[in-house]
């Protein structure tokens, strides 16, 4: 067989047993997803694919553990892994010294820079004294020798300091990466995938100046899961999780560009509408309360039907009371509001606007 040919031969058959292995690893994290009745979920699929490659070891080392002790993972076992994990990552400590490193690698990259300079400029005036030297009486071969040896030990530098520059630059692009993944990592609910608390008060900041500058309004919901105790003690917590995320992704569906919604906590999300008036906004949430009252769940677990889910809703227009703050514990009380009135209902804030 012909050189070429056999390496082809090689390539072709590296690249089979490449996606062989790919293959044979998506059917493993599926077998085990099953196994274990996951959900099919982003974070599931991560947490089986880090335990079975061992790509991350505190991941595979609590799933391990786990298994040891229970013999399954459950979806809400998985969260709280994962949930771990980023806690463990996102220390004060840790992200200090992720920054301290970004610092330093661009103190580095400057002294090689300024070396770079210092290099060049020296190597200008070694040449222009060399040059000098060739009107005077040393001999050329010596001239020239000389000019080799200094063009060598320039370019030997030159090119010492750019191999520093390219392994600096990965190694700041490698923590700027991290720093990124750490930022959304601390803005993300991982149990829903929605932004978090924290990210939702940074939305309201930026929306409200946007909101201040285009004149525009400005409304916010708070909208609470009804009787998601009774869920959890009848259905068990993996069965609330999963509704929890169902809910989320019905919310999901209304988020855009002018329209942020954010899990708050527990069981409560909360809603941002610039542009929507509040009685636009409130029909906004109300078409999606309706929408979950109207839907007839099932517990995958026992395969019995579940008791109707619903959730209840609070909008206030934020313009109309004199901080955010107020405008937030307005929507709340109106949530409460529609909740001692019988659930599944959107309030508008001081005043009942909508209800079944």
């Amino acid at each position: 067989m012909p050189e070429e040919a056999g390496v082809r031969e090689k390539t072709r058959n590296g690249s089979s047993r490449e996606i062989e292995r790919r293959r044979q690893l998506f059917h493993d994290v599926g077998d085990f997803l099953f196994a274990h009745d996951l959900d099919l979920t982003p974070v599931n699929f991560g947490l089986a694919l880090d335990y079975l490659t061992g790509n991350d070891h505190e991941i595979e080392k609590a799933v391990r553990a786990i298994l040891t002790d229970r013999g399954q993972i459950t979806n809400g076992l998985a969260e709280k892994i994962i949930s771990d994990r980023h806690s463990r990552e996102l220390t004060v400590d840790g992200l200090s010294r992720m920054l301290n490193s970004v610092e330093e690698n661009l103190d580095r990259f400057n002294l090689l820079a300024t070396e770079s300079r210092t290099s060049a400029s020296s190597y200008g005036e070694a040449l222009e004294a060399r040059v000098s030297d060739m009107e005077s009486d040393h001999a050329p071969e010596q001239l020239v020798s000389a000019l080799v040896d200094l063009t060598r030990s320039m370019v030997d530098k030159t090119r010492q300091i750019e191999t520093e520059m390219r392994e600096n630059q990965k190694k700041t692009h490698a923590l700027q990466q991290s720093l990124e993944t750490a930022r959304k990592a601390a803005e993300q609910d991982h149990l829903t995938g929605l932004p978090n608390r924290r990210a939702f008060e940074v939305f309201l900041k930026e929306e409200i100046k946007a909101a201040e500058a285009n004149g525009e309004s400005l409304s916010v919901a708070f909208c609470d899961i009804d009787n998601f105790k009774s869920i959890n003690d009848t259905h068990g917590h993996d069965t609330g999780d999963r509704v929890l995320r169902f809910v989320g992704s019905l919310f999901a569906r209304i988020s855009g560009e002018k329209c942020h919604v954010a899990r708050h906590g527990g069981e409560e999300f909360v809603l941002l509408f610039r542009d929507k008036s509040v009685s636009e906004a409130c029909e906004i949430v109300d078409q999606t309360r309706a929408d979950l009252a109207g839907r007839s769940l099932v517990d995958r677990n026992s395969g019995e039907r579940m008791a109707q889910v619903s959730f209840s809703g609070g909008v206030a227009d934020v313009f109309a009371y004199g901080t955010p703050r107020e405008a937030l514990k307005a929507a709340d009380r109106a949530l409460y509001l529609a909740k001692e009135h019988g659930r599944n209902r959107v309030y508008l804030a001081a005043h009942a606007l909508i209800e079944d």
